[in-house]
């Protein structure tokens, strides 16, 4: 049976929402046993987002497979008590609850980190555990206002939402490499370092290209749609028949094949207007004009093979039903079955391909649906389960 390449970790995730889930479930993906801590009865919230998904959320089935559900009620002594004996072997505890939640229940860094020197714990928060804004709640769209990425997204008419939730995808990514971090850190060192990440500080780093535009500019970047700030021509144009192709000019090599063999003039390498990089953005209209009068004269596919033929990048814009047909995620035998409660769906295998060792694409849970066995498996008998249920304790 092959093994996976972090098979004989344990991760025990107190989870809600988006970027813990994103976090542990890649985690899940490469071979390490997740338990997800879940209220009795309802479960995670995020279970409840939508029912798209043959009654289930599109949100939880995206970041659940692979994970094993145990309900506890952590108010309880009881529930805790369960709780801490998972932690006693487990090798990563990950949690996202609300400012201050885990340290009033005595799961909080330090506090873990004394009781249990192996375990790893991962903490993610809204503005992090310390300074001004530590107690506040934090939210995706939240995040993408206070970071300034709403001020960039959009058009000059007005600001748009980034249409996933970048700010919690963010946060789960630096999570789990924290997380692998920590872990070769443990295996090399010997020594367990606990990981926190925030969402503000996550998307802060993916805002480092119009920070430093800004810091050093004098102006942020202009809210362009689809165009490009720094780069020119670099966008979406609408062809002949309707459609909209987005292309891109990357260098001045490119803008001269664009000159000579798509726009037919030559002459424009020449225009002081767009001579560099540079010139094109300050004079980004005029050459819109241009070529969005060349973008009148052909349909969508004439224009397409047109660019490709001289080197161009370019592509016309999908709908996600398009996306989800997309040639090459069928050509590259991307999609794989995964059970969800009742039935099964189409997901996508991770992005990071290792050879030889095949992504673990096992089924999303049922709320409590792994409470008994994980239970037992730690000795309680039938009649403790029993009287745990009755009790509403899992």
């Amino acid at each position: 049976m092959q093994r996976h390449p972090l098979s004989g970790i344990t991760v025990v995730s107190l989870e809600q929402a988006v970027a813990a889930p994103y976090a542990t479930r890649q985690l899940a993906d490469l071979g390490a046993r997740v338990i997800k801590v879940e209220r009795p009865g309802e479960g995670d919230f995020a279970r409840r987002y939508d029912t798209t998904v043959h009654g289930h959320s599109s949100y939880f089935v995206w970041i659940n497979r692979s994970k094993e559900s145990l309900t506890l009620d952590l108010k309880d002594p009881r529930g805790r008590a369960i709780l801490h004996r998972l932690l006693a072997d487990a090798d990563v505890f990950v949690q996202n609850l609300a400012p201050g939640a885990a340290a009033r229940l005595g799961l909080g860094a330090e506090e873990l980190t004394r009781r249990y020197p192996r375990l790893i714990p991962c903490t993610i928060s809204g503005y992090g555990t310390t300074g001004p804004w530590a107690d506040r709640k934090a939210y995706d769209l939240l995040m993408q206002c206070q970071t300034g990425l709403v001020s960039l997204t959009g058009t000059a008419d007005g600001t748009a939402r980034t249409g996933i939730s970048v700010a919690d995808i963010a946060a789960g990514m630096y999570a789990y490499s924290g997380v692998l971090t920590a872990l070769y850190a443990r295996a090399t060192t010997g020594t367990a370092h606990p990981v926190e990440v925030s969402l503000f500080e996550a998307l802060a780093e993916w805002m480092g290209q119009p920070a430093y535009y800004t810091r050093y500019g004098g102006s942020q970047p202009p809210r362009l749609g689809t165009q490009h700030a720094t780069i020119a021509p670099y966008g979406t144009y609408r062809a002949a028949d309707g459609r909209e192709v987005l292309f891109s000019v990357q260098n001045d090599r490119e803008w001269a094949a664009l000159c000579a063999e798509f726009l037919g003039r030559p002459e424009l390498t020449r225009d002081p207007r767009f001579a560099t990089g540079s010139d094109r953005v300050a004079h980004r209209e005029e050459l819109n004009a241009i070529v969005a009068e060349r973008f009148a004269r052909s349909d969508a596919e004439e224009l397409l093979a047109d660019l490709e033929a001289i080197g161009i990048a370019c592509a016309g814009v999908n709908d996600v039903a398009a996306f989800l047909d997309h040639p090459v995620l069928a050509a590259r035998d991307r999609w794989r079955e995964v059970g969800v409660p009742g039935a099964t769906v189409q997901a996508l295998l991770p992005p990071a391909d290792l050879a030889g060792l095949p992504a673990r694409m096992d089924p999303v849970p049922a709320v409590g649906e792994h409470t008994e066995a994980i239970l037992t498996e730690l000795g309680h008998s039938p009649g403790d389960i029993e009287a745990l249920r009755a009790d509403s304790v899992v």
